[in-house]
């Protein structure tokens, strides 16, 4: 009888949960369910929301796979002040009394998705890597030896809190600097306000002629692309995949950062977009899932 596990993704609006055999060879989920959780309660709610549904797609998993926003630290989720009630939230304890003796890996959204380009997508077979998601928030992945790098504290590649500036904010005062600066969600509320008018990140990018449009852009991606550059004279990656919401603006995104990484890096990586997109934390989940199943 063919063996599955279960995957889990705590997002800020929603929880998606898929299954796949154990030996599964390409990263599409067997089943997959989507839950909203906006209007849905606390955190607490849910997760015992989440666990239900796991149980009724797989009640016996032989391993489970779980992506959440923020940085899983001495058993409880931190760096996640955006969603109430869940940074604090002792998530690692409830998947114990959840699944026993199940294995369970537990990392945040951003290593997952690298997770799935590890497994199945643009970073296999790559040594040194460097996964940046360029999304409504901004953060990175380290991977080494063919394997992502959590860090001493499990909070390696929270870019989000780069100073790129003297007169910048500090984590110490209650700031994410660069996140509030470039981040698709700071993009949004900065065009909003330069236009008078709700517009998202995306819409941001058609309105370029808009006054004063094209300059904020124009700044926030070469921070990005200098951010991206520094980090790899720092890192010397064989590849950087970028991926994330704001990569639907590719075609003025990637070349400014291939040319930073060409005039500022000894040895410039390669650069490439992320093979998994929307679904990059499921999927990468579900990569974490089966490797817990070996």
């Amino acid at each position: 009888m063919t063996r599955h596990v279960l995957a889990i993704d705590f997002g800020g609006t929603k929880v998606a949960l898929g299954t796949a055999a154990v030996d599964a060879l390409d990263a599409r989920p067997y089943t997959t369910m989507r839950l909203r959780t906006d209007g849905a309660g606390g955190a607490l709610q849910v997760v015992e929301r989440a666990l239900t549904a796991g149980r009724q797609l797989l009640s016996t998993p032989a391993a489970v796979g779980v992506s959440t926003f923020g940085v899983v630290r001495d058993d409880v989720v931190r760096l996640a002040p955006n969603v109430p009630g869940w940074d604090g939230l002792a998530l690692p304890g409830l998947l114990r009394a959840e699944f026993g003796d199940t294995p369970v890996a537990i990392d945040n959204d951003v290593n997952a998705g690298a997770a799935a380009e590890l497994r199945w997508g643009a970073l296999r077979g790559v040594d040194v890597g460097l996964y940046i998601n360029l999304g409504t928030g901004l953060a990175a992945a380290l991977v080494a030896g063919g394997r992502v790098l959590p860090g001493a504290h499990g909070a390696a590649g929270e870019i989000g809190y780069l100073r790129d500036s003297a007169s910048a904010p500090t984590f110490a005062d209650g700031h994410a600097p660069l996140e509030e600066t470039v981040s698709g969600s700071a993009l949004a509320s900065r065009g909003s306000a330069l236009l008078g008018r709700e517009v998202t990140a995306a819409e941001l990018f058609d309105l370029q002629t808009e006054p004063g449009v094209g300059e904020l852009l124009n700044e926030a991606v070469d921070t990005v692309s200098r951010t991206i550059a520094n980090l790899c004279v720092v890192l010397d990656p064989q590849r950087v995949v970028i991926g994330g919401g704001l990569m639907g603006a590719a075609p003025f995104i990637l070349p400014r950062v291939a040319a930073a990484l060409t005039r500022s890096v000894p040895f410039p990586p390669q650069l490439t977009t992320a093979s998994f997109v929307d679904d990059a934390p499921l999927i990468g989940a579900l990569a974490m899932a089966l490797a817990a199943a070996r």
